[in-house]
C-alpha cells in the first residue's frame, strides 16, 4: 500500500509561523497592558472622585462642589476635640455676626467651595476653540481636496500640516501668548485661548477632513457637474454632507486634546482664581476679552502649587472626575451627531 502524498495546503510549523505567532502574542500583551494602565488611571479617578461628587443622602449630589467657586478651607477645633470644616465665605460671615467659633487649627487654599467657574471656563474654551478650528479646518480641507492641484507648493503645505501635529503644546502656548496676547493686545482672554487651542488642533482636523472628502465617490461629483451644477454647488450639496461623519470624527479627537491641555491656556486664557463669572461683564465685548478659570489648570494648581494634604486630594480627584465626564459628554454629543448624519446620508 503506497503512502499518501503530503497535503500542500496543510498548516506547517516553521520558523516564520513561530515568529508570526510570537509577534501576535507580543502585540496582544502590549494592548492588554495599555488597556490595564488606562483602566487603572480611570478607575482611580472614579473610585476617589465619586465620593466627592455623590452623597448617600438627598439630593445625593454634592451641589456645593458643582455650583460654588473655590475658596480657602478653615479647620477649627480645640486640641483633642472634634474638628469643624468651614469655607472662607461662611467663616467670615460668622465672624461678622459675632459668633463664637473654636480656634483655627489650620487653613488650606482651594480646599473648600466648588469648581463651577472652572466648569464654565472649560466648556467655553472647548466650544469656542472647536468652532473656530472646524471652520478653518474644513475650509482648508475643501481647498486642498477639491480645488488645489498636485505640486511642490501643495506638497510642502501638506508636509507642514503633518509636522505641526507633532509640535508640543507648550510651543503653541508661547506662540499664542506672543501673537494674540502681546502683538494683538488681547491679553489673557477667552479670544486668545480660543485661537491658540484652535491652531493647536487644526492639523488633526485638516488631515481627517481632507481624507473624509476624498473618500466620497467621484461619481457624486461627476453626476452633479454633468447636470450643470457649479463646483461649489457640487461640494456643498453632494460632497460635504457625505463627508460630515468623518469630519465629526476629527472633532471628537480635537475635543479630547483641547479639553485636556494646560500649557496653552496657562499662557493665554486661564486665571488661578477669578471672582466674576464670564457673563458678569459691563459691556458685551468684554466677554471675549476676559480670562477664565479652567478645570485642567485648576487640577495643575491644586496638585502642584499648594501644600498637599487630605483636603486638597479630595479636590484633585473630584475635579478630575467632573472633568472626565465633561469631556466624555462633549465627545458623546459629537458621536451622536455623527451617527445621525450617517443615517441621514447613506451611500
Amino acid at each position: 500500500m503506497t503512502a499518501m502524498p503530503p497535503n500542500k495546503f496543510q498548516h506547517r510549523v516553521t520558523v516564520s509561523t513561530r515568529l508570526e505567532s510570537a509577534c501576535f502574542w507580543a502585540f496582544r500583551l502590549v494592548t492588554y497592558a495599555v488597556l490595564f494602565c488606562a483602566l487603572g488611571i480611570f478607575g482611580t479617578i472614579i473610585v476617589k472622585g465619586a465620593p466627592v461628587i455623590f452623597r448617600d443622602h438627598f439630593p445625593f449630589v454634592n451641589v456645593a462642589f458643582l455650583t460654588e467657586k473655590p475658596e480657602t478651607l478653615h479647620v477649627l477645633g480645640n486640641e483633642g476635640g472634634p474638628e469643624m470644616e468651614v469655607g472662607d465665605t461662611e467663616y467670615r460671615a460668622r465672624l461678622d455676626k459675632g459668633e463664637a467659633l473654636p480656634p483655627e487649627k489650620a487653613n488650606y487654599v482651594y480646599s473648600a467651595g466648588g469648581i463651577f467657574p472652572c466648569i464654565v471656563g472649560t466648556v467655553l474654551l472647548v466650544v469656542g476653540s472647536m468652532t473656530i478650528a472646524l471652520f478653518l479646518g474644513v475650509c482648508s480641507a475643501i481647498f486642498l481636496s477639491e480645488y488645489s492641484r498636485r505640486g511642490p507648493i501643495i506638497g510642502a503645505i501638506r508636509l507642514a500640516i503633518l509636522n505641526l501635529s507633532g509640535v508640543p503644546s507648550i510651543v503653541f502656548g508661547l506662540f499664542g501668548y506672543s501673537l494674540f496676547c502681546v502683538t494683538f493686545g488681547w491679553g489673557t482672554s477667552l479670544l486668545a485661548g480660543w485661537f491658540t487651542l484652535a491652531f493647536m488642533v487644526l492639523p488633526v482636523i485638516i488631515t481627517a477632513s481632507e481624507e473624509s472628502l476624498q473618500a466620497v465617490p467621484k461619481g457624486f461629483r461627476e453626476g452633479s457637474l454633468a447636470l450643470g451644477a457649479t463646483q461649489w454647488q457640487t461640494i456643498w450639496n453632494n460632497v460635504l454632507p457625505y463627508a460630515l461623519p468623518g469630519i465629526l470624527t476629527s472633532s471628537i479627537l480635537g475635543v479630547a486634546r483641547v479639553a485636556g491641555e494646560t500649557a496653552p491656556i496657562m499662557f493665554t486664557a486661564a486665571y488661578v482664581i477669578r471672582d466674576e463669572l464670564p457673563w458678569q461683564v459691563k459691556h458685551a465685548m468684554d466677554f471675549f476679552f476676559q480670562g477664565v478659570m479652567a478645570l485642567p489648570y485648576h487640577i495643575y494648581v491644586v496638585s502642584s502649587k499648594v501644600p498637599q494634604n487630605a483636603y486638597t486630594e479630595k479636590v484633585q480627584y473630584g475635579t478630575a472626575f467632573v472633568f472626565l465626564f465633561i469631556v466624555i459628554g462633549i465627545a458623546m454629543s459629537a458621536v451622536w451627531l455623527r451617527i445621525k448624519m450617517r443615517n441621514r446620508f447613506k451611500w
